[in-house]
């Protein structure tokens, strides 16, 4: 008898068998393989499942197994055999459902069920009247005779190169109703990639090249430790060359899809090739076209975001992954994994190297480097003729601030612009202000659904909660005592740039944060921008220290240093050093040199003291020493349980039973802390409390997360609560 085990896209962590589908052939019997999409009845609607494999015994009786509706996969399933098999181990490790993770590595046209479609390629084409029409027709319409031009020259243009030049969907459909146009599908074209030379690398890069590539194939994990500017991208680069010319694919992870124009810029000058980006942000369309493109092997260079690492290669040949220390390398919330730690396995399942760079690297992947598990390459000098800014610390006790900026810093601001340079100004705080309070009576604007204060936006006149994204309108007066002195408590990106824009009206002034960078290509528009060289201040959050290149920065100031001097987390000071170097390295990366000015009430900080004599390493080696004495990560393990729950007490209740369940029989080389309330006990009106595990050595953190999650399964959950696993967690 023949059983199909199929995983579920259900929070249940196990599998389901059912019979084949009614009149399937011997021959497709035969031809079902691990990957393919399943449809299913399951209780009363249908589901879409992955086959893990067929079988001819279950340990349901037969008389009880459903038959399954229809197989939706031929030949190719939607889920490769290496997909297959990094799926699965990430379901493993992670303890998360096996028909969740492989949902996760899928496209949304896939998961919803609809046909592969490998080969078509989206087009338009004219129609013999077209074809009739003399260049330059149509001109009262403008857009229509741009339409019209572009499909002369070609026998059929594809959509997505006919939107890249402007050319909209409602113009094509216009040309289709006057019987000009019509849709057709391009057969795809594979070439063979052609890579035009590169710079010339200095002795440190052509070290670590020679480095990643000596091991002579095969896996490899390889550190590569550079300073900002330090050309790591240029390695990047040659080792793609490299693999592109024994004719395989190469995977580069980007943390934000920020970066991905940026990215893709750079490859493009290097490459004629088929170059595919993806992240959330694409039309699903054209994110499915580019993930065929990757599979069936015609995209040679896949640059993506975290979800990405699961993008199926025909010929993988080098997984990249790009600020390798980055926290959105790890996803908070349902399938909790690190798209780098999965990258480095997915690597080992392709036998092929994978490169982590940073210039500020994590301290799991340091860690793994002194243990040997990693080949370390360093790049100690930036590239060309650049050199490290200097960096001073400015002390800002008894000095006024005007919206954070000190007069010093603002006269050395101005000093920059007038000699034609950029100016970067770091203030990790979004909004106008972080909070409301009322002069009369306390009141203070706090969210309704979270233990948070609401920031106060003043151009959209919302209060605004940056957890729930909650938001109601700014009061004129207080809602408790009617009082009409409201007053705001600190500084926000758009406080300081209202403040910038007066202080230096002759000069344009740029914020960049989540606020302002909505649009798709919000980005790159102003990266275009910026590059153009004029003087300027660029003020903006986190998102401007991730990887980007702005040449004419000379002068990078960060406006508050003590907001990331203390923190309750034990990762606070590691993240702050990385934070702090990213944000110093966009200073002076071309010839001109670079200057970084650190406002501070605590000048002589340990952290900020370690940060002018720009020491990372040295200030990681310390902060390893500390975590190997306390037995925390990397130096040990950390798992965490989370509940949340519309009662209070229910989630704390629920932990402190599995804390006694878990405790009757303990793991050795195990400690449990908790339960205790999570860093932000009540978020969209759900308290939330965590257990955390910590164990010396992976086997004991996997037998006891492995125990946890099989105690918690069997315990009653009240107050609509809900539990979730993070292995190797990296928030609270």
């Amino acid at each position: 008898m023949t059983i199909l085990e199929l995983a579920l896209p259900t929070p249940l962590r196990r599998l389901f068998d059912y019979l084949p589908p009614d009149g399937l052939t011997p021959e497709h019997l035969a031809a079902l393989k691990p990957g393919q999409r399943i449809r299913v009845p399951f209780g009363k609607r249908e589901a879409l499942g992955i086959l893990v494999k067929v079988k001819t015994e279950s340990d349901v009786p037969t008389g009880q197994l459903k038959a399954a509706l229809a197989v939706l996969d031929g030949e190719t399933a939607a889920v490769s055999p290496e997909i297959h098999a990094l799926c699965r181990w990430a379901a493993d490790y992670y303890h998360h459902p096996l028909g969740e993770v492989f949902t996760a590595s899928l496209p949304r046209h896939l998961r919803l069920g609809k046909p592969r479609q490998p080969g078509a390629i989206k087009a338009w084409r004219l129609t013999p009247r077209g074809l009739g029409l003399p260049p330059g027709a149509l001109p009262r319409s403008p857009r229509q005779a741009q339409a019209l031009a572009a499909l002369q020259k070609e026998d059929a243009v594809s959509t997505d190169h006919l939107q890249a030049a402007g050319i909209s969907a409602a113009v094509l459909r216009s040309l289709a109703d006057k019987g000009l146009a019509e849709r057709c599908q391009l057969a795809p074209a594979r070439y063979t990639p052609v890579c035009h030379p590169g710079l010339e690398l200095n002795p440190d890069q052509a070290a670590a090249m020679k480095g990643i590539l000596s091991p002579g194939g095969g896996f490899a994990c390889h550190l590569l430790e550079g300073v900002t500017g330090s050309g790591k991208t240029e390695v990047y680069l040659q080792l793609i060359a490299d693999c592109l010319a024994l004719g395989q694919q190469a995977l580069v992870l980007v943390p934000e899809i920020g970066l991905g124009p940026q990215t893709l810029a750079r490859f493009r000058a290097r490459f004629d090739a088929e170059i595919v980006v993806l992240h959330s942000a694409l039309a699903e369309g054209q994110r499915y076209r580019d993930w065929e493109a990757a599979a069936a092997g015609r995209a040679h260079i896949v640059i993506g975001t975290r979800s990405a690492v699961f993008t199926p290669l025909a010929r993988p040949g080098l997984i990249v992954v790009d600020e390798e220390h980055d926290g959105s390398y790890k996803q908070q919330d349902g399938f909790r994994y690190s798209a780098r730690d999965v990258a480095v396995k997915r690597a080992q399942l392709a036998a092929c190297p994978v490169v982590l760079g940073s210039a500020t690297p994590s301290l799991e992947s340091l860690h793994n480097a002194i243990e040997g598990r990693y080949h370390h390459h360093r790049l100690p000098r930036r590239a060309g003729s650049a050199e490290l800014p200097r960096i001073n610390a400015l002390d800002v006790r008894h000095q006024p601030l005007q919206a954070s900026l000190s007069e010093a810093l603002a006269t050395r601001v101005e000093q920059t612009l007038d000699q034609g340079q950029q100016v970067l100004l770091f203030l990790n705080r979004r909004g106008f202000a972080p909070s409301l309070q009322c002069h009369d009576c306390g009141w203070l604007a706090e969210c309704a659904a979270c233990d948070a204060r609401l920031t106060v936006h003043l151009r959209q006149r919302r209060l605004r909660c940056h957890h729930c994204e909650a938001s109601r309108p700014l009061p004129s007066t207080c809602p408790e005592c009617h009082g009409r002195q409201l007053l705001t408590s600190g500084v926000g990106t758009e406080q300081a740039e209202t403040h910038l824009r007066q202080r230096f009206s002759g000069w344009p002034v740029y914020r960049v944060d989540s606020d302002s960078m909505r649009g798709r290509d919000a980005m790159e528009t102003l990266a275009e921008e910026i590059n153009r060289g004029e003087p300027c201040i660029l003020l903006g959050t986190q998102m401007l220290t991730k990887g980007h290149h702005f040449p004419a920065v000379t002068l990078v100031a960060v406006l508050d240093a003590d907001a990331l001097l203390f923190s309750a987390d034990f990762r606070g000071e590691e993240r702050m050093a990385q934070l702090l170097t990213q944000v110093a390295g966009r200073a002076g990366r071309a010839d001109l040199p670079g200057e970084v000015i650190l406002q501070t009430h605590h000048p002589d900080h340990p952290a900020l003291q370690a940060m002018l004599h720009q020491n990372y390493a040295e200030q990681a080696r310390q902060l390893l020493a500390q975590r190997r004495q306390l037995g925390l990560p990397p130096c040990g393990q950390m798992v965490m349980l989370r509940t949340d729950a519309a009662d209070g007490e229910a989630g704390e209740a629920f932990l402190q039973t599995l804390r006694r369940d878990f405790e009757a029989a303990p793991v050795p080389q195990c400690t449990l802390v908790g339960p205790l309330p999570s860093p932000l006990p009540r978020r969209q009106g759900r308290y939330r409390s965590q257990l955390l595990l910590l164990a010396q050595g992976r086997p004991a953190a996997r037998a006891a997360a492995a125990r946890l999650v099989a105690l918690a399964e069997a315990l009653p959950r009240k107050g609509g609560l809900n539990w979730s696993i993070d292995i190797d967690p990296t928030e609270g």
